[in-house]
């Protein structure tokens, strides 16, 4: 191949993102290139940018146009390579028409990362139907801080929660065919005060034993085949000119053989934004160096600046020489070199543009019966006087729900979804899926109940208290108040939630606190109902309100899954994939915290959450007894055994979620006051029904970086405990670790081993 040919292959082209009325990535339109395909395609092309993600088109138009498309680009080419075609899929796969699956907090919510790899192979089997190639997910990032607009799309603050999930999702996709893509590749959720794309402010043991195990689970586990570099820098050196990140420890230490692909406009912002390059070719040249393999979204440093930093010698050609053999490997791995290959899709194999029209289904009724399961799966209870569930003759004769979601039909979107990011762009164009607002599915719920509503706000951050009055009236002439509050998803400061929409504090956007207080101040019962991207101060309604429920936007079947808790059709079985705090401007937000982190004697601040991480209540109780520990102590290279009995005491059947924290009392470097190192999530138990839990524990999961930078495991006594809740530890295994300090390095046992039996009724 020629230099070109290969050059060709490390970048990508957007075709029509220019059309789009708005950004969908940092400084899109500072970034934007004039691009002669008939110029380009002769040598190749690398990729194709959101065929699907960039304007409304009908999917089976849309296959048909990708596979013209791509006969193009064979056909002009000598080699006939195809272009890769990628799509964002965040919370689905984000094409007009296509199910909107519930976002990743909602997935850390389920604690159940089998539902989520069932999840992520219907996405990719959607994908792969229309001739996407690669999704750009999922996110890896863990919360540092829930004032970042990009908390939505993150699955939790806690690393070894987030990496069994993504490891299923990336799973899931990959068993479709489907190149998945982690990201952030590493630290960009910890930017100073929660501000997007703001400098990290990070120590090396941090980065290790917080930022970086989800993406080493992920990569040892999964089969991922792709990685995306993060637009922000740890200590100085930004991720796309990092070549110990990239190379070193992604390739050379942890064994990825995929490729690593820029955030868009990544390379870019090494001149632009953290001015470590002085041109745009010696941008390109530091991440080829780094690692990187391919220039997403569209050509800009990997076209002429690239091709004359060669041509004066100061890039190896070499460099662009190993990007491309990555990039044509993966292709060949996905069958786009076979002789047979067909960029057409089976089902449209013969069909012309005239009869193709609404013969692709993406929202079919097996995707929306899943989006409905991980919608009622990821529902978190946090409080409840009582009032809940609206079962057995109690629902309300007359309910009114109050609040800016209330009649909001895109109230359950993230801002990754479809009718979200580009759909807000063209409101003339229907939204392509059924989304029932939050006042239709109680309707649904509760058809004997009268339902009026208002919004009180006419916004989600709306300031202005004119609606107020309306709204105290209709709460004075109700049975029961629910009220509809929470975030609107959006883009860059277009909402209240999502890229570069980051909150100054954690108070409930615009007055609805007010609203809140003043609803309750009338005396009427008030059920607080969160459609949200993050977890928010709620005042006086933690201690005021018949009861809370949360929801991170969960999807199009998010409203009925919701309703459906109220009544009690849906047990509610959700858990905190985040804290919820107790003020708003009480940091650190997150549960992994020193002891010097909660609250002490010499400060007047007191972080404590309202609600802890993992924290989820049911309609039930559960009594745990029976703790035995078969190993108390082990050498450092050992395990311990143990287990405990869960027992459904309660009426009604019920879902727990067995959460087992490590406490290290003293250790060689301050360590989190206790971290999660394993979970379980039980099967639903009938009243009286038990299960025996048990529990086997690797030595390696108390390890942490020591004083020299190392991985290791200390001897001394630990706790293990068995909990309900970061705050509520019902039963404690007291152990010690003996023998030498030892090193683990990266083939160290990642989990504990869980098991369940059932046990005798009581």
């Amino acid at each position: 191949m020629t230099l070109e040919e290969k050059i060709a292959q490390l970048f990508g082209v957007w075709v029509g993102a220019s059309a789009e009325g708005g950004d969908v990535a940092p400084h899109q339109h500072d970034m934007e290139e004039v691009v002669d395909l008939d110029e380009l395609l002769p040598h190749g092309l690398g990729q194709l940018t959101r065929p699907f993600g960039t304007a409304p088109v009908d999917p089976a138009l849309g296959a048909l146009s990708l596979a013209r498309t791509q006969r193009r680009v064979v056909a002009a080419n000598r080699f006939g390579i195809p272009a890769f075609a990628h799509e964002e899929c965040l919370a689905g796969f984000a094409a007009w028409g296509a199910t909107a699956y519930p976002v990743p907090l909602a997935w850390g919510a389920t604690f159940d990362p089998d539902l989520v790899r069932l999840m992520a192979a219907a996405i990719g089997r959607d994908l792969r139907s229309v001739g996407v190639h690669q999704g750009l997910a999922p996110v890896l990032d863990v919360v540092r801080d829930a004032r970042w607009g990009r908390v939505e799309e993150t699955i939790g603050e806690d690393p070894y929660l987030v990496g069994t999930v993504a490891t299923a999702y990336v799973q899931g996709l990959e068993s479709a065919g489907i190149v998945a893509t982690l990201k952030h590749f590493a630290g960009y959720s910890a930017s100073r005060a929660g501000r997007n794309l703001a400098p990290v402010s990070m120590g090396g043991r941090e980065f290790a034993d917080v930022i970086l195990p989800p993406f080493e689970m992920a990569v040892r586990e999964s089969g991922v085949r792709s990685v995306m570099h993060a637009y922000t820098d740890i200590d100085g050196i930004p991720s796309a000119a990092d070549e110990r990140l990239l190379t070193e420890l992604l390739r050379d230490t942890w064994g990825f053989e995929g490729t690593v692909v820029a955030d868009y406009f990544g390379i870019a912002f090494l001149k632009t934004l953290h001015g470590v390059a002085g041109s745009l070719g010696d941008a390109a040249g530091a991440a080829l160096a780094a690692g990187v393999d391919v220039e997403l979204p569209t050509v800009k440093t990997f076209g002429e600046p690239l091709r004359k930093a060669i041509a004066e010698g100061t890039v190896p050609e070499s460099l662009v020489d190993r990007a491309a053999r990555r990039v044509l490997l993966q292709k060949i791995e996905s069958g786009l070199l076979d002789a047979d290959w067909d960029p057409t899709p089976h089902a449209l194999a013969g069909t012309s543009p005239e009869h193709a029209r609404g013969t692709v289904d993406l929202d079919g009724a097996p995707n929306r019966a899943l989006a409905r399961r991980v919608a009622e799966e990821s529902v978190v209870l946090l409080s409840n006087d009582g009032t809940l569930p609206l079962t057995g003759g109690r629902a309300p004769a007359r309910i009114a729900v109050i609040g800016p979601n209330a009649e909001t039909p895109t109230a359950v979107l993230g801002c990754y979804s479809f009718p979200v990011h580009v759909g807000s762009r063209t409101p003339e164009t229907p939204l392509g899926i059924d989304l029932p607002t939050l006042r239709e599915a109680l309707a649904a719920e509760f058809p004997d109940s009268e339902i009026v509503t208002t919004a009180g706000l006419a916004a989600a951050d709306a300031t202005g208290t004119e609606g107020f009055d309306a709204a105290i009236a209709l709460a004075r002439e109700a049975d029961l108040v629910i009220a509809a509050l929470g975030d609107r998803a959006g883009l860059f400061g277009r909402g209240t939630s999502g890229e570069g929409c980051d909150a100054a504090s954690l108070s409930l956007p615009g007055a609805q606190e007010q609203l809140l207080d003043a609803l309750m101040d009338t005396g009427t019962p008030v059920v607080v109902t969160l459609l949200a991207g993050r977890p928010y101060a709620l005042g006086r309604a933690v201690q005021e309100s018949a009861a809370i429920v949360q929801t991170f936007f969960p999807g199009e079947e998010g409203t009925t899954a919701l309703a459906g808790v109220l009544s009690g059709r849906v047990r509610p079985s959700g858990r905190l994939p985040v804290s919820v705090p107790l003020r708003p401007g009480a940091q650190p937000s997150t549960y992994l915290a020193p002891r010097l982190g909660q609250a002490t004697e010499v400060s007047n601040l007191d972080p404590a959450p309202a609600f802890g991480f993992g924290h989820g209540l049911t309609y039930t109780t559960f009594d745990w007894s029976e703790l035995r520990v078969d190993t108390e102590l082990a050498a450092t290279d050992g395990e311990f055994t143990l287990a405990c009995t869960v027992r459904n005491s309660g009426a009604v059947p019920g879902t727990e979620v067995v959460q087992l924290y490590l406490h290290d009392p003293v250790a060689s470097v301050v360590q989190p006051v206790q971290r999660l190192v394993g979970y379980v999530r039980l099967p639903e138990l009938a009243p009286g029904e038990a299960v025996r839990v048990r529990a086997t524990v690797p030595a390696d999961l108390a390890s942490f970086t020591g004083r020299a930078g190392r991985r290791i495991v200390e001897p001394g006594d630990l706790e293990l405990r068995l909990s309900a809740s970061s705050t509520t530890p019902l039963l404690t295994a007291r152990v010690a670790l003996s023998g030498p300090v030892r090193e683990v390095g990266h083939r160290r046992r990642l989990h504990a081993h869980f098991t369940t039996e059932p046990m005798p009724q009581a």
